[in-house]
């Protein structure tokens, strides 16, 4: 070039955009949240009519801590499922809410106390549910800042709180449903029991961790069978729970297992067996347990097998009996009987029953009406022993602390004195423990209330079954869709064998079990509950003025009984529902009661992680079968939980913990969004510093792309349209493109496919269009004037911005809010109040991506031949290059009909139907495309660097025809 020739660079159409190639998400998202509260989205979307509603009803989070990752995984979850049904059409509509009852705040409250030195059953109960009350609003205005910060969308100034008065009014109706409907009852059965925490459990509020327990092999005398064979033998037991041995009442054994009779003719010194001791044993497991007495295969021998016969004849002796200051205690003859739950798989054949503290034996002797003879009452609330109880009265279970007691140690102790054991040692094994409190839990058998899952539900909703089991079972099959669909399965077989549902709690923050029970009667008696509308009705008009503080109050009993039945006649009950029953109540209060809540009281969804379907899936489904004869819900996803990058579970204690308030402000709240949206959810789904490197970089590949349509659309004007038939084959393959990802982005969208939507956009974006669209139309949009076949790439990228924006809308929910007011900055404009744009069917064209399918084909030999030369430094550019492309007829047909050097950024490109010459590059998953370097013939243009003849010969120096026009 001469040192005349202009500098052409600001003749250029270069792009113009203010948006940033850094995001500097930290610091701007909280700018567009204030924006969005100031302009009000959530209910200008409201705003728009005609629309089918979508609800998704919220799971409650406990009020009682900071977010976690779990947390934000979920809510994430949620506001891409409600921005993504808002944008395709409906009205989506997201009430956030809270469960402040329960044991975890009173537990807080309590801590408070201990600290003080203040004993909590000196408090007035009011003024202690005061403090729970402050407790819990204090948390639900942190965690909403938290979730909000995070970009999550929804009713955040009108929450549900099941602490609000309304929600306790409604959670003691739903209640009284249970009353009215005869499904409620008061029985004395074993429930997994809290000793720290003093109250009841639900299965839902356990997790199981290793604990290392006692076990003993303990030795029961046979008796009254008239042989003197039998009557010499001992039965032997093997247990874990030493502690549930005061309150054995039997002994069983299984009706198919083999048994022998077992003598002791040698010991070594330190054991318990004596020389002629016999035992009856499992044939299977008697070398295992002598063995745990130390006795090896010299030192007995089996004498006969014992018969089902023999088996019938025994009765048993405590090991405890007769023993001197047992006062008669364990005086009494055990029970001895066939069971079908014993194995020989481990321990001895025989189970020893305490049905006080075993689901199993109890169900047993209750099927056998024997339940008054087997009861015991040994074991209070704290996990100690009844005071009276012979030897070890007020022993503990377990310490106020959660701690080994001295129970089990004395027991043994015992055992080991009066002759009572054959050996002992300790287990480590998987043991339920209370999720808040951490300590172990028991069986005990308590007074409680239930509800009743098997018990014909008297209400006449029985479109889906009479019994609440009946019609959850049927609900799940019938009327729910499950997402993935594994959580169908695992459902049904939780609610086909579960027990009874355990209602009450023994605490004092929550919403009391509304009813009354008549002095003098049995829980078996007709009249035992008092059921009368009446006084259910002064019930519920005081709880929606005063919350369910009124049931506290002095007075409350005479305020709602006098006038209607004599208060002297019954009891208050002051139990506190199970919290799972609160949460399990929400449907009533938020999607039949309020005014943007479901239109027919269903919810399209609930998402929660898979832990709910023994939580909330679980007792929604459970309440609501019991009150309304089905399920609240169609549709019910879960996701995984959050580990570590190497698979580990989270822990403070290992220090491996991501907290979601550190990456939002290390990378923007966007950044662990879009760390959802490629995430697998229905799996376990890890976390950790190098992940959220790669999430930040695919996010920095996407702003480009945004980033590239914003510079290039500067001055586009609706002028400037070019109708799709009138565009380049190029653009009408775009096009083509999308017709088919609108689909892909629709149908992943309504299956909450939220990774396959990701991908999809992701993999166009930026292979699709950064690669090969803009890269291509780089030089048109660059460099020409106002041609037809500029105003069609832009025209295209208009088409591009409006659906690409709403389309990501969902995930990156602050980026496409900043692309958006990029090109629409006018007051109260918004992305998120946009739909996502109608795609015209007839922009499909299968015949048209087919040809351009083998363009792309034969382009990619050819860029891989001009890579190979760049390498080689025999190019700088591909434009330096003009090479000779060797293909079939039919395919040179196809690539004549294109400008193929410019789809292959060449200066020339030569198509041949010739034999390729040998040295010609090939790759070896194309046949038949081979491709020889020849560099571009000319001179370099000073504007589109292209090299063409024609350059210099033209009234620009320097230039092109094309650019000599375009300066035209």
């Amino acid at each position: 070039m001469s040192e005349q020739t202009p500098d052409y660079k600001d003749t250029l159409n270069l792009p113009k955009t203010d948006f940033p190639m850094r995001a500097g998400l930290p610091k701007r998202e909280p700018e567009w949240l204030a924006r969005w509260e100031e302009i009000g989205i959530y209910d200008r979307l409201r705003e728009k009519t005609g629309r089918e509603s979508f609800t998704l009803h919220d799971g409650p989070p406990y009020a009682n801590g900071n977010l976690h990752i779990g947390h934000a995984l979920n809510k994430i979850l949620k506001d891409m499922v409600v921005r993504s049904q808002q944008m395709m059409g409906k009205d989506a509509r997201y009430i956030p809410g809270w469960d402040c009852h329960g044991l975890p705040i009173e537990w807080k409250i309590e801590e408070k106390y201990r600290k003080k030195g203040r004993d909590k059953d000196a408090v007035p109960v009011v003024e202690f549910r005061q403090e729970c009350r402050e407790f819990a609003a204090g948390w639900v205005d942190i965690q909403r800042d938290e979730f909000k910060r995070l970009g999550i969308t929804g009713k955040w100034e009108n929450p549900y709180l099941t602490m609000d008065f309304h929600a306790e009014r409604v959670i003691a109706a739903e209640f009284q449903k249970f009353l009215m409907n005869g499904t409620l009852y008061q029985g004395s059965k074993p429930v997994m029991w809290s000793p720290v925490e003093k109250t009841a459990l639900a299965e839902a509020e356990v997790e199981y961790h290793d604990k290392e327990s006692f076990t003993v092999w303990v030795k029961f005398q046979v008796v009254g069978t008239g042989d003197a064979t039998l009557d010499s033998a001992k039965v032997v037991i093997w247990t874990t729970t030493p502690w549930t041995m005061p309150s054995n009442k039997a002994v069983v054994y299984g009706a198919g297992i083999s048994y022998g009779l077992y003598e002791v003719i040698g010991r070594p010194e330190e054991c318990w067996a004596r020389i002629g001791e016999r035992f009856i044993l499992s044939d299977a497991l008697a070398e295992d347990v002598l063995g745990r007495a130390r006795l090896d295969p010299s030192m007995y021998r089996r004498l006969c097998d014992i018969t089902s016969e023999d088996l019938a004849k025994i009765q048993l002796l405590h090991p405890l009996h007769g023993v001197e200051g047992g006062a008669g205690e364990w005086d009494d003859i055990r029970d001895f009987r066939a069971a079908d739950f014993v194995t020989d798989s481990e321990g001895t054949g025989f189970v020893h029953c305490a049905p006080s503290h075993g689901m199993e034996e109890f169900e047993l002797y209750r099927d056998l009406g024997m339940l008054e003879q087997v009861i015991t009452y040994n074991v209070m609330e704290d996990g100690r022993f009844r005071a009276d109880l012979p030897f070890f009265g007020g022993k503990a279970i377990l310490k106020p602390n959660g701690k080994e007691g001295n129970a089990n140690g004395a027991i043994i102790e015992k055992l080991a004195e009066v002759g009572g054991l054959l050996a002992r040692g300790k287990i480590k094994h998987s043991y339920p423990h209370s999720w808040r409190s951490k300590a172990p839990v028991i069986y005990r058998n308590t007074p409680q209330w239930f509800a009743a899952v098997d018990k014909p539900v008297n209400d006449g909703q029985d479109t889906y079954g009479k019994t609440i089991r009946e019609r959850a079972l049927t609900s799940i099959d019938e009327l729910v869709t499950w997402t993935p669909p594994t959580g169908r399965n695992r459902l049904y077989s939780m609610i086909e064998a579960r027990p009874d549902w355990v209602l009450s709690r023994q605490r004092a923050w929550g919403v009391p079990l509304t009813c009354f029970t008549k002095n003098g009667s049995l829980p078996t008696d007709d009249d035992y509950l008092l059921r009368n509308e009446e006084v259910n009705a002064r019930v519920l008009e005081a709880f929606e003025a005063e919350g369910a503080d009124a049931w506290y109050k002095e007075g409350a009993k005479e305020r709602f009984l006098s006038g209607i039945v004599a208060p002297e006649d019954f009891t208050q009950v002051f139990d506190i529902l199970d919290v799972w029953f609160d949460s399990g109540s929400t449907h009533a209060f938020v999607l039949r009661d309020r005014a943007d809540g479901s239109d027919d009281g269903l919810a399209d969804l609930y998402l929660e992680g898979t832990d709910q379907h023994r939580g909330w899936f679980h007792s929604s489904m459970l309440q609501s079968c019991g009150t309304q004869g089905r399920a609240p819900y169609r549709g019910v996803l879960t996701h995984g939980f959050t580990l570590d990058e190497k698979g580990m579970k989270m822990s403070k204690s290992i220090g491996n913990t991501v907290s979601p308030e550190d990456v939002t402000r290390q990378y923007g709240a966007d950044i662990l969004r879009l760390w959802v949206a490629q995430s697998d959810y229905t799996s376990d789904l890890r976390i950790g510093p190098e992940i959220l490197k790669g999430v930040a970089d695919s996010y920095r590949r996407l702003r480009n792309t945004m980033r590239f349509m914003l510079g290039s659309l500067a001055d586009f004007t609706p002028s400037d349209q070019v109708a799709p038939e009138a565009m380049p084959e190029l653009e009408q393959w775009v096009l083509h493109r999308l017709a088919q990802l609108d689909a892909t982005v629709r149908e992943g969208y309504s299956a909450y496919d939220f990774q396959g939507v990701f991908q999809a956009l992701f993999q166009f974006a930026t292979v699709d269009l950064s690669s090969f669209y803009f890269d291509i139309r780089k030089d048109v949009l660059y460099c020409d004037g106002d041609t037809a076949e500029r105003r069609a790439a832009r025209t295209v990228l208009d088409i591009l911005y409006h659906r690409l924006t709403t389309w990501l809308a969902p995930v990156l929910t602050f980026t496409m809010e900043e692309v958006w007011l990029e090109r629409h900055p006018e007051e109260g404009s918004s992305v998120h109040l946009q739909d996502m744009p109608q795609t015209p069917s007839r922009w499909s064209n299968p015949d048209l991506a087919e040809k351009w399918s083998s363009i792309r084909k034969v382009r990619r030999v050819v860029t891989g031949a001009l890579e190979v030369q760049r390498r080689e430094k025999n190019i700088g550019s591909s434009l330096e290059a003009a090479p000779v492309v060797y293909v079939s007829a039919e395919v040179a047909e196809v690539l004549k009909s294109v400008s193929f050097a410019d789809l292959c950024i060449t200066s020339g490109i030569e198509i041949s139907t010739q034999a390729a010459p040998e040295a010609a590059f090939v790759l070896e998953d194309t046949d038949r495309v081979a491709v020889s370097f020849a560099k571009a013939s000319g001179e370099k243009c000073q504007r589109c660097w292209k090299i063409l003849p024609d350059v210099g010969q033209h009234s620009h120096a320097g230039v092109c025809g094309r650019c000599d026009a375009a300066l035209r």
